[in-house]
Formats: structure tokens, sequence, C-alpha cells
């Protein structure tokens, strides 16, 4: 039985296949190691849970899309757009995040039985981790094939 060892797979190789990722890793979100050697942008997979149904499983996936605010020298021209690249950054992991959605879907996955359940939610932060990190934190449920048989 590999449906955990797929689940993430599958989830690392949507994400890494995305053009606004550069690392994914997966587990507890306090073993990511957000030092400044760390190549962003950063995505990161945690399993919550995992219902087990009669012919699936349903696993709810909370995925971490990050990536470095850079500070610019320069006076900021303006109050709604700071000094920073923080709206570029929320722009590009909400962007990476809707293709995940879009693949889970209607893509690849969707054909081999990975489907989305319900509407997956996305919440912004801006100053979560210690070294000026910002993106998104999204939640959901996924249906994969339960391959456990009952004999």
């Amino acid at each position: 039985m590999s449906g955990y060892y797929t689940l993430i797979d599958t989830l690392r190789t949507l994400l890494i296949g995305s053009p606004f990722v550069n690392q994914v890793t997966e587990g507890d979100l306090y073993d990511i190691d957000l030092s400044k050697q760390t190549i962003f942008p950063l995505s990161h997979i945690m399993i919550n849970n995992v219902s087990i149904l009669p012919n699936v499983l349903k696993a709810n996936i909370t995925i971490i899309a990050m990536d470095i605010v850079d500070i610019s020298k320069s006076e900021p021209t303006s109050l709604f757009i700071d000094n920073t690249n923080r709206q570029d950054v929320l722009n590009t992991q909400l962007i990476m995040l809707s293709r995940i959605v879009a693949q889970l879907t209607n893509g690849e996955t969707f054909e081999d039985n990975y489907q989305l359940e319900g509407e997956p939610s996305c919440e912004p932060f801006t100053d979560r981790f210690e070294n000026l990190l910002a993106g998104w934190t999204m939640t959901f449920d996924v249906l994969i094939p339960n391959e456990m048989t009952s004999c």
C-alpha cells in the first residue's frame, strides 16, 4: 500500500513543476529550515488528517507557499505600494496555488483519481516567520483511491 507516499509525491511533483517554486518540503511546520540558505520560493506540505472511507481516502492538506520579501533602499513613492515586493510575492504564490487547484480539478492528477473535494481556502500571511516571508496558507480536501482490500 503506497497511498501516503503517492499522495505526498504527487503534491510535490505538482508544486515543483511550477515556475514559482524552487523547493518543496513536507512534515511538521517547525521542521522547515527558514534560514537565508533555503532556496525560496518554498512550498511546504502538511497532511493534517485522513478519513478512511469505503473506496477512497479523504486527506485534509495544508500547503504553505512562501517567498522572501525584499526591501528596497529607495523611499516609497506611494502609501498603497510600499518599498517591498510583498504584493509581488502574494500575487505569484496565489497564482501558483490556483494552478495546483486547477490540476486537481481537471488536470492529469484528476484523471489519476486524485480529486479535489469542496473549495480550497487560502489565507495570506506577511509576518508569520522570522525572515520577512510572505505568502499563502491553502487548506483543502483531496480524495485518493483506497488501495487496501478487505481480504
